[in-house]
């Protein structure tokens, strides 16, 4: 594997700061919308974290809650869909993955796990043993 030179490594911190910068700047802010609908569908954020959901999906049960402890490392945050855990992670930027659209960030955990309902199209979800 070739080294990483500094020339490499600070034209990729530029790159990485110029899109944070430009995404900022496009980002829409809370106050920017006073009829901006208040509840968990307006950010999914609650003191600091997404709060919990319940629904059904394209006929699929999803829900999600904030949890402590049990070997969690994706921000305290529990996903389901049908009652088996959708492992998700948050990103350094606030966005969220899974395992099932890992390459597809998405801004909250409700929205992760409908994109995996919409990827498994209809597929049961398997369980995922993450270390």
């Amino acid at each position: 594997m070739p080294d990483l030179s500094r020339r490499g490594a600070l034209s990729a911190a530029a790159a990485l700061v110029t899109a944070a910068g430009a995404q900022a700047l496009t980002t829409p802010s809370a106050s920017a919308s006073p009829a901006a609908p208040a509840g968990p569908a307006a950010g999914d954020h609650h003191h600091g974290g997404p709060e919990a959901f319940d629904e059904v999906f394209q006929g699929r049960r999803i829900t999600g809650r904030p949890v402590s402890g049990g070997g969690h490392h994706h921000g305290g945050y529990a996903v389901f869909v049908d009652g088996v855990e959708l492992h998700v992670m948050s990103n350094a930027d606030g966005s969220w993955i899974s395992v099932v659209s890992h390459y597809d960030p998405v801004p909250t955990p409700r929205a992760a796990a409908r994109a995996a309902v919409v990827e498994l199209q209809g597929a049961p979800l398997v369980p995922f043993a993450a270390n």
